[in-house]
């Protein structure tokens, strides 16, 4: 059988040999698949699984047993609490006015609170929070912060119902 995984200092820890990682904080028991970069300082919680394809930046911390599917980028300033799942292509934003060449002194970054989920290609604006056990669905567009236990959908996302 193939080994793809590159050694690590924690045998736990299961790093794909396509993927990019920078000196940072991983937690036993994490999964990091092909073609993901990681940048230094990073901080991610144990038992994650970061997807293929993926990319979390620098001042970003994952809390435990996060999943990050295929395709998403996390973002300077963006924090994830624990047992938090983000769908395929979901897309972080941290620029409230993004210029090229023009970076601001600090980043708008997103707070996703705990047992949260992230649907497939939803848009978080920066600076949004989502509350505890709050549900985002699939292809919502989330302009402001949404409550605990909400589930939103649409664009621009509305509470449809709460969750019990």
């Amino acid at each position: 059988m193939l080994n793809f995984y590159k050694k690590c200092d924690i045998d736990s820890i299961m790093i794909h040999e396509t993927a990019i990682v920078s000196k940072c904080d991983i937690g036993a028991g994490t999964r990091i698949w092909q073609f993901v970069v990681v940048l230094e300082g990073a901080k991610i919680g144990r038992d994650c699984n970061i997807c293929a394809h993926a990319l979390i930046e620098s001042d970003v911390e994952l809390g435990d047993r996060v999943t990050v599917k295929s395709g998403v980028f996390i973002w300077d300033g963006t924090r994830i609490e624990s047992d938090v799942f983000i769908g395929p292509n979901a897309t972080f934003t941290n620029d409230p006015y993004p210029r090229s060449k023009k970076t601001p002194e600090k980043f708008s970054g997103i707070h996703i609170k705990k047992n949260s989920s992230i649907g497939a290609n939803a848009t978080l604006l920066p600076g949004i929070t989502v509350g505890e056990s709050a549900m985002v669905g699939a292809g919502s567009v989330v302009t402001r912060d949404v409550p605990d236990k909400a589930v939103v959908v649409g664009n621009p996302a509305k509470i449809i119902r709460y969750i019990d």
